[in-house]
């Protein structure tokens, strides 16, 4: 049988994989995307949105019980099973039906099976049935497969067979306990939904929560954690494990052990690279790919990739900001058009690197973007820190009865600009957009005293940081 041509063949039809596409196709290429599971992907079905889902209904009750006058109404716990019904709506009942209707509408095809590259812009996709059908791109190739969970070599560990992210946010019932193995993004997301959900919630971090943000954020949400009934096991690795006949049971360094119904593994994610064919292009199987500002793998002038496999930023957002870049650059280049690769031009991928935002659903709310104090001070800048507490201002009074958060700002002194925020505290999510324009804009310090923020509203924050910093003169 002859192979299929096509202008561009994107590998992976996750959210970052149909942006890739959607952007080569808008830019007159003809594209087809090939997916092994389900049109959608991870952000779709085993991530950003049911792991949300399941967070919501615990944190719409929490608040309620924070409010005199709503508190009463709420007479009873969070109900399991509904949690789970509407985790299961949002995720479409893992059906992707109408994200296939979403290509077809968008004039992608759709190539349904495993992708293995066979040579230079080809791939053959080994359908469920063993059919294969090669495909051969005209100008270029993009993987867009993501990562998956990784799991360590801890002796017994695997024998238990534990969760990892996905077994959580897709389980169909809840544990009467769950032991999480790490303290990062995942681990603290679903130690707070499990535990809102009513599971007896152990959390196991070696090197403590969030260790990649401000360290008071880690230390507001464990503080949390531990309100709401999660035990929180800092500094201690996993040994062994093994099970018994109905738990599983996790030795830890020190003699301490935890027995537990289930086990989730969050400690990090390794790329869906291994079984691609990735040698057969020159490329090491199982290794992140590499690229540059316009998605291009390096040392080749055909190969993108694009969201977290190129291990840049692992967020669906930045990685469907990366396959936009992507995508108009491999149709720019087609044409014979300049690319235009300055960091402010429209054709690269440049605020995964100082400039990126980032949400943990927690309870409370984490909300950051750009450095850290200790970042920003190895990267040799002269900063200023600028600390206030989120329950001084007016709009925390009208939210809650008993709001507790914090917000940091991290001052480039010899720019006068923003290069960080943090923000610890519920619903601070929604602050995180104004400090990314503040960021990426590099707005001075001076004109921001002219974005009046509006009362009673937590963005009064930015006037306490303002008035913090003080007027300036000039």
């Amino acid at each position: 049988m002859s192979a299929r041509e096509y202008d561009v063949i994107v590998i992976g039809a996750g959210a970052v994989g149909e942006n890739v596409a959607d952007r080569a196709t808008r830019g007159g290429m003809r594209t087809v995307i090939v997916e092994a599971e389900l049109v959608g992907g991870e952000c779709s079905y085993w991530a950003c949105m049911p792991s949300k889902a399941l967070l919501r209904s615990a944190a719409a009750v929490r608040a309620a019980q924070d409010v005199d006058g709503a508190t009463q109404a709420v007479t009873g716990a969070v109900d399991p099973a509904g949690a789970l019904r509407r985790r299961d709506r949002i995720a479409h009942d893992w059906d992707d039906g109408s994200q296939v209707r979403w290509l077809d509408g968008a004039g992608i095809d759709l190539v349904r099976g495993h992708a293995s590259f066979t040579g230079v812009k080809r791939v053959d996709v080994t359908a469920f049935d063993g059919s294969v059908t090669e495909l051969v791109a005209r100008h270029a190739v993009v993987v867009t497969t993501g990562s998956a969970a990784l799991l360590p070599d801890t002796p017994g560990l695997r024998e238990i067979e534990p969760w990892t992210s996905r077994d959580a946010t897709s389980a169909r019932a809840i544990p009467a306990s769950l032991a999480i193995i790490g303290g990062g993004v995942v681990g603290v997301e679903m130690a707070t939904a499990y535990a809102g959900l009513g599971a007896k919630v152990t959390l196991i971090a070696r090197s403590g929560l969030l260790g990649n943000l401000e360290p008071f954020a880690g230390e507001m949400v464990g503080a949390s954690l531990a309100d709401r009934g999660v035990t929180v096991r800092t500094s201690v690795e996993v040994t062994d494990a093994h099970r018994t006949e109905r738990n599983a049971v996790l030795n830890l360094t020190g003699g301490g052990r935890v027995v537990a119904e289930q086990v989730l593994v969050a400690v990090g994610r390794t790329p869906r690279t291994g079984d691609l064919g990735l040698e057969r292009i020159g490329f090491e199987p199982g290794a992140w790919l590499a690229v540059d500002d316009t998605m291009l793998v390096r040392g080749t002038d055909w190969l993108y990739a694009a969201g977290d496999v190129t291990h840049r930023a692992l967020l669906t957002h930045q990685g469907k900001y990366q396959a936009r870049a992507a995508g108009d650059v491999i149709a720019a280049r087609a044409k014979g058009l300049p690319v235009d690769d300055r960091p402010w031009g429209a054709h690269v991928a440049t605020a995964d690197h100082e400039g990126v935002p980032e949400v943990t659903f927690s309870d409370p709310e984490v909300a950051s973007v750009g450095l850290t104090a200790a970042a920003a001070e190895a990267a040799g800048r002269r900063i200023r820190v600028l600390d206030y507490d989120l329950s001084w201002v007016a709009g925390a009074t009208t939210r809650a009865d008993h709001y507790e958060g914090r917000a940091r700002a991290i001052v480039d002194e010899d720019r006068g600009v923003l290069i960080g925020a943090t923000f610890v505290g519920p619903d601070v999510a929604e602050l995180l957009h104004a400090a990314t324009i503040a960021i990426v804009g590099e707005v001075p310090i001076a004109r921001l005293w002219h974005a009046v923020p509006s009362y009673p509203t937590l963005s009064e924050v930015w006037l306490r940081w303002l008035e913090d910093y003080g007027r300036p003169t000039t």
